[in-house]
């Protein structure tokens, strides 16, 4: 392929749902044991060992790596639920450590922030040394309102909160809000000149309906998301949703309440690229598009005849950016990614 020049302002234009003058390539994230597949060296050891010196090498790679196969940006976060005392209940599925009233009064809420920047600032800061010329980043503080919640109660806790304590359960959302919304604002004073694009990621649905009800998600998540989305779009940037599942019960509600500018995430069990676009491509822009079971599964052959069909019937319908439906896992084999981003690369000109 021909020498690549990126350019963040494609994906600029697709989240603020501008058609883009060139497709831009995106995924939620690339994670380090799938980058160890592509450089042949364990990259989860150098970004997590301690040693500045391999923290540097790994942020090295890993912001090269996103300018070596096509992207205009670099998508990169930290999540807040791992800043959180006693989290693990969503993403290590421990007992949730808030369990009555009792646990809520005496967590010590005032620690996040801190905790966030202290465990973080290295990462952020070694990103803007090696930003490639061209490109910024997508992403910031990862993790949303309703994980956060989750990772210290637990799914199944924080349904039963729900009808033991209703008061209780609006309060955990609304004091996650303010603080998830502190450390944005002080993750936008301080970085926000190397982004793009914002991001969280908050999974609100599984394959046939939301995890919540509709209700529960319009009255105690959306107006929590609000708060950050007002934060991000003062500093002029649009705000991308990722969001799993199938939330077609919110989506207007998030949509005109929440002020998304564009939304990320599709598997065809629950509905295809094309339809995510003919439902909202005239509001915001859209992100993804190749399921990752055809990437995971099929030969590079049907990946590229996969691709190609998205791709030609999704030209025309506002701000898109292409990609995986998620992200790029450990388990993700390297000739099936490479035959999704070859195509996207072959079909906007790069080649």
């Amino acid at each position: 392929m021909s020498k690549f020049e990126p350019d963040y302002n494609h994906l600029i234009d697709a989240a603020n749902n501008i058609e883009p003058k060139r497709i831009p390539l995106y995924d939620h994230n690339v994670d380090a044991p799938f980058l160890s597949k592509v450089f042949g060296i364990d990259m989860l050891d150098l970004a997590t060992n301690g040693k500045a010196d391999d923290l540097r090498e790994y942020m090295r790679r890993f912001c090269g790596f996103f300018l070596d196969t096509g992207y205009d940006t670099v998508s990169f976060e930290c999540c807040i639920g791992a800043a959180m005392p006693g989290s693990g209940s969503l993403s290590g599925h421990k007992p949730g450590e808030i369990q009555n009233r009792e646990d809520f009064e005496k967590y010590p809420w005032d620690k996040i922030e801190e905790n966030f920047f202290r465990m973080y600032t290295p990462y952020f800061d070694l990103l803007c040394e090696f930003m490639p010329e061209g490109m910024k980043a997508v992403g910031g503080v990862g993790n949303g309102v309703f994980e956060c919640v989750q990772e210290i109660t637990g799914y199944q806790n924080l349904c039963l909160i729900s009808y033991d304590d209703p008061q209780l359960y609006a309060e955990l959302f609304t004091t996650v809000g303010d603080i998830n919304a502190g450390i944005w604002k002080r993750f936008m004073e301080t970085y926000s000149d190397i982004y793009a694009v914002m991001r969280f990621g908050d999974d609100l649905g599984y394959k046939s309906s939301s995890l919540l009800s509709a209700e529960d998600i319009k009255k105690h998540v959306i107006p929590q998301y609000r708060k950050i989305t007002d934060i991000v779009h003062s500093y002029n940037k649009p705000f991308l949703l990722h969001t799993c599942g199938c939330i077609f019960n919110v989506m207007d509600d998030i949509i005109e309440e929440a002020k998304i500018d564009a939304k990320h995430s599709n598997e065809d069990a629950i509905a295809p690229f094309t339809d995510w676009i003919e439902r909202y491509g005239d509001r915001i822009g859209n992100f993804g598009g190749i399921d990752m079971d055809v990437i995971c599964r099929q030969s590079p052959d049907e990946i590229r005849a996969y691709t190609l069909d998205i791709l030609e019937k999704s030209m025309g319908h506002g701000g898109v950016a292409f990609g995986s439906g998620n992200s790029v896992p450990h388990y993700v084999p390297v000739e099936g990614y490479y035959a999704m981003t070859n195509t996207i690369r072959e079909f906007r000109g790069d080649k």
